[in-house]
């Protein structure tokens, strides 16, 4: 009995000492990535602020080719809604909508993840002139972790998960806009 007591005081201590670590880590992340496209500036924004376009590019939406979406308003301009539903855990299911657009510059999203998780994010795309036939893009995601899950934030690299992803699809992007 004293050893099961020295195991469950044990197990309590390290519990509380995740809490408390927990309590000090950052409950936020940020990742971007960007590339350089050799095209128009308007070019390549008129294609990015279209979200169907995406199914062209972005690495997520081409994980299942067999996902069922669906489209609410008018792509390309602000409360457009793309939802995805997918059988792949790795897919799952929800929805992103244009929340803001700064005309030829920059469009912010809201991703809402409803399965194999719940959870509100915030990501945008920035088009930025490099020459006058060139334009930088740049993909970002901005992400939160309430406690104590945020203690995840210390053991995994979100920075390569979600950023190698965000190259692929600038990669790709880059690959059909420059054909």
């Amino acid at each position: 009995m004293k050893v099961l007591k020295k195991i469950l005081l044990v197990i309590v201590v390290l519990v509380v000492i995740l809490l408390i670590v927990a309590a000090f880590t950052k409950k936020r992340y940020a990742v971007e990535r960007e590339i350089v496209i050799n095209k128009p500036k308007q070019e390549v924004f008129d294609y990015v602020k279209l979200l169907k376009n995406q199914d062209n590019y972005s690495k997520w939406a081409m994980m299942d080719p067999a996902m069922k979406k669906t489209y609410t308003g008018t792509d390309g301009t602000v409360g457009f809604i793309s939802a995805w539903d997918s059988d792949k855990k790795d897919v799952g299911k929800g929805e992103q909508e244009i929340k803001k657009i700064t005309e030829g510059e920059r469009l912010d999203f809201e991703l809402r993840f409803i399965k194999p998780f719940e959870a509100t994010e915030h990501a945008y795309m920035l088009t930025e002139e490099a020459s006058p036939a060139s334009t930088k893009v740049k993909w970002g995601f901005d992400g939160h972790m309430n406690y104590p899950m945020n203690l995840m934030l210390l053991c995994m690299d979100f920075e390569k998960m979600i950023g190698d992803d965000l190259q692929t699809g600038l990669n790709n992007l880059k690959s059909n806009l420059e054909k």
